[in-house]
């Protein structure tokens, strides 16, 4: 088990943040072990024939047998959505002693992968892995997770809107009640169950960070109690993500309405949100928003406000519609 006891500043300081380098690293243990999500089978079919040229052997050692992940490679996003470039570089001016220590640290009890072997020389070959590693990382992320960066951020996003809800409403405990099973919230201490290693962290003020993740399986925090609070959580809505958009409706439907119209109302079986629907049909929000006002003004679709954001359905003349067609 891994805690963290937050004090009343702490919970004050509690914030959420993308990290396109966080996914980077945790999308690895999807490559090296499918069993771990199902529903990454899609992208990570896409993604094994592009590899080819990428060193292989290094990549797949940068994640333990044990799945832990190196902490110098997954810094504390500076703000709330920094970019992969940026990330990156935070990695390139980390000391090679802190190199070293990480990369044993996460693979310890094991030795170090014959990958990884520079990292128990001198500071010069450490310093010449980890410029390695982040050239290869970067080529890496290039290849396999940049080109779907976009509709990955408005999951996480809609993941930390809902979370947000969750906090006004329930406090912390309604916050971390659905975030994973392994999650517990007591007497102002976040326990995490079902760790390799054992720790309990004092925040002692420094916050807590938490970052939604659509390649995370479990609860993930830092590997090392040294490192500031943060915990990197299964965000929701990753089933949605790797669904091809769907197609238009019936011929005399589509003739009616059009085909964007009649695809938005196939979707509006369930209350959505306007950046949902855009990132399902992988359009823009603004165009989601012109078809929605006709379809409102035409009695098919009925919206009500939910927080800060409006959730549209299909109206009772909508439903007759779709199902007529």
């Amino acid at each position: 088990m891994i805690s963290f006891v937050l004090e009343v500043e702490d919970l004050a300081n509690t914030r959420f943040a993308l990290s396109p380098l966080h996914e980077t690293l945790l999308s690895l243990r999807v490559l090296q072990d499918p069993g771990l999500s199902a529903l990454h089978l899609p992208w990570r079919r896409s993604v094994l024939g592009g590899l080819g040229a990428l060193d292989t052997e290094l990549l797949m050692s940068l994640v333990a047998q044990r799945r832990t992940l190196p902490d110098f490679l997954t810094p504390h996003p500076a703000g709330f959505a920094p970019d992969f470039e940026e990330q990156l570089a935070v990695v390139r001016r980390t000391p090679p002693a802190r190199v070293r220590h990480d990369l044993i640290l996460a693979h310890a009890p094991d030795p170090l992968p014959g990958a990884l072997h520079a990292a128990t020389e001198g500071d010069g070959p450490v310093a010449g892995l980890r410029d390695a590693i982040c050239d290869l990382l970067r080529r890496y992320w290039e290849t396999a997770l940049e080109p779907m960066w976009s509709q990955m951020r408005l999951v996480l996003e809609a993941d930390m809107t809902y979370r947000a809800r969750q906090l006004a409403l329930g406090g912390a405990r309604l916050l971390f009640a659905d975030m994973h099973p392994n999650l517990h919230w007591r007497d102002g201490t976040l326990s995490i169950d079902k760790m390799i290693s054992s720790h309990r962290v004092a925040a002692a003020g420094k916050g807590l960070l938490l970052v939604p993740s659509v390649f995370a399986h479990k609860p993930a925090p830092p590997v090392s109690p040294e490192v500031p609070p943060r915990l990197v959580y299964p965000s929701r809505g990753v089933a949605t993500l790797w669904e091809p958009a769907p197609t238009a409706g019936a011929t005399a439907l589509v003739s009616l309405i059009g085909a964007p119209r009649a695809r938005l109302l196939g979707l509006l079986e369930e209350p959505l949100p306007t950046v949902e629907m855009a990132r399902r049909l992988r359009v823009t929000p603004s165009a989601v928003s012109q078809h929605l006002r006709v379809l409102h003004a035409a009695g098919l679709v009925t919206r009500a406000r939910d927080g800060r954001q409006v959730l549209y359905r299909r109206s009772a003349l909508g439903d007759r519609l779709t199902a007529g067609a």
